[in-house]
C-alpha cells in the first residue's frame, strides 16, 4: 500500500472484528484508530491497550456502568450507540469496517455512506433492510461499499474479469451447515447445540443459527442484489461442503470465474482493507498439492425453505428485507433461548412476512417501523 490507512472497526470484539485485528498485527500500513464492543468489554479493553486507539466505544451503557477502563490513557472512552454514528463520520477515518451483527450495525453504517467513506461491509443486514436507501446514499456521497462477506468478496473480485454487461449470472455458494443430509424428521428435533456445530467455519451464535437454516444465504441473495446491481433471476445458489470456493460468476460466453481459498474470514477482511492492493497476509493459503474433491449440489429447498424467503424479498424489495431480517432475529433469539424449535424459525419468518402492509417504496422511519412491528407479531406468533 502506498499510505496508512485509517480504520474505525466497528464490532471489535466480535468473530469479524478480532479477525480483522489479526489483519492489522500482520500488514503494515493499517491504523487502528476506534473500536467498539457491547458487551464482551474485558476483551474490549483488552484490544485498546494493543492497538492504542484514539477512541473506543462502549455501545451498551447500562453493560458498561461500573466497568473500570482505566489504563488506557491515550484513549477516549466513549458510552452508548450514538457515538457509533460519531465515530463512522469521524474526518480521521478512512475505512469503516461495518461489523455490528444484525439490524444495529444500521445507523453507524449509515453515517460512515452518509460522511462518503470507504465501508468494509461485513453487516448484511444493513442492505437487506435498505439497500435502496444505502445505494442511492453512496451515489450521493461517494462513499465505496466494499463486501467483506466472504462470498460477496469472491462474487466482487470474480467481476473484474469481465464487464458489467458481460455478467450472465452470480452463483453464491454455502456450505449447507450441519443438516445438509437431514430429514424433515430430523430437523424437528435439532438442539441449540448441534445448530451452533458448523462444520466448516467458526462464527458467532446469530450467524452460525443463520447458516444452519440457510437463511444467512437467503440474506445473501438479497445483498448481492444491491451490491452488484443484478436482478434476482441472475442469482443462484449451490451447496459446496468444503467451503473453498467461495462464489462464482458465469459471464455470457460460457467462462465461469471463481475465488478459492481455505474457509477463514482474514483474507475477504484483508482485501477490503487493503483494496486495491492485494498484499502478503495471515490468512492460511490452499495447499493444492494435496488432494482434495469439490462437490456443488443443488440445494433441497423442501430442507432450506429459507432460500425461497431470500429470493421472494429480492423480487419484492420495498418494506419486505426489513421485516423478513427482524423477524429472524427475533426467532433466532427464541429459538436460542428454546421459546421455539429449529423449525419454528422459518416458518415464523414466512407468516410474518406474508401478514405485514407491504411498503414498495418505505423511507427509512418506515423500515424502522417495519421492524419494531414485525419483533412484535414474533412475540405474538410464540404465544399464540
Amino acid at each position: 500500500m502506498t499510505r496508512t490507512k485509517n480504520i474505525a472497526i466497528l464490532g471489535s470484539t466480535g468473530s469479524i472484528g478480532q479477525s480483522a485485528l489479526e489483519v492489522v498485527r500482520s500488514v503494515p500500513g493499517l491504523n487502528v484508530v476506534a473500536i467498539s464492543g457491547c458487551n464482551n468489554l474485558e476483551l474490549l479493553a483488552k484490544q485498546a491497550k494493543e492497538f492504542s486507539p484514539q477512541y473506543i466505544v462502549a455501545a451498551d451503557s447500562e453493560v458498561a456502568a461500573g466497568f473500570d477502563f482505566s489504563g488506557l490513557a491515550d484513549t477516549e472512552v466513549l458510552y452508548g450507540a450514538s457515538e457509533l454514528d460519531r465515530i463512522a463520520a469521524l474526518p480521521e477515518v478512512d475505512i469503516v469496517l461495518a461489523a455490528i451483527v444484525g439490524i444495529a450495525g444500521l445507523p453507524s453504517t449509515w453515517a460512515a455512506v452518509e460522511s462518503g467513506k470507504t465501508v468494509a461491509l461485513a453487516n448484511k443486514e444493513t442492505l437487506v433492510v435498505a439497500g435502496h436507501l444505502i445505494t442511492d446514499l453512496a451515489s450521493q456521497s461517494g462513499a465505496t461499499i466494499l463486501p467483506v462477506d466472504s462470498e460477496h468478496s469472491a462474487v466482487f473480485q470474480a467481476l473484474k474479469s469481465g464487464k458489467d454487461h458481460e455478467v450472465a449470472r452470480i452463483v453464491l455458494t454455502a456450505s449447507g451447515g450441519p443438516f445438509r443430509e437431514f430429514n424433515q424428521e430430523q430437523l424437528s428435533t435439532v438442539t441449540i447445540e448441534q445448530a451452533l456445530a458448523h462444520p466448516t467455519w467458526d462464527m458467532g451464535q446469530k450467524i452460525t443459527i443463520d447458516s444452519a437454516t440457510m437463511m444467512n444465504k437467503a440474506l445473501e441473495v438479497i445483498e448481492a442484489k444491491w451490491l452488484f446491481s443484478v436482478g434476482p433471476q441472475q442469482i443462484d445458489v449451490v451447496i459446496h461442503p468444503q467451503s473453498m470456493v467461495h462464489s462464482l460468476v458465469e459471464f455470457v460466453d460460457g467462462s465461469l470465474v471463481a475465488q478459492m481459498s481455505p474457509p477463514d474470514m482474514m483474507l475477504p477482511i484483508q482485501y477490503a482493507l487493503t483494496y486495491p492492493a492485494r498484499v502478503a497476509g495471515p490468512s492460511p493459503k490452499l495447499d493444492l498439492t494435496s488432494a482434495m474433491n469439490l462437490e456443488f449440489f443443488p440445494p433441497d429447498l423442501e430442507r432450506f425453505p429459507a432460500l425461497e424467503l431470500g429470493f421472494d424479498v429480492a423480487r419484492f424489495g420495498g418494506s419486505t428485507g426489513a421485516v423478513l431480517n427482524a423477524a429472524n432475529e427475533a426467532a433466532v433469539e427464541a429459538f436460542l433461548t428454546q421459546k421455539i424449535s429449529y423449525t419454528d424459525i422459518v416458518t415464523a419468518c414466512r407468516e410474518i412476512l406474508d401478514q405485514h402492509n407491504f411498503e414498495p417504496h418505505p423511507t427509512l422511519p418506515q423500515l424502522i417501523a417495519a421492524d419494531r412491528w414485525a419483533r412484535q407479531e414474533m412475540s405474538k406468533w410464540m404465544v399464540a
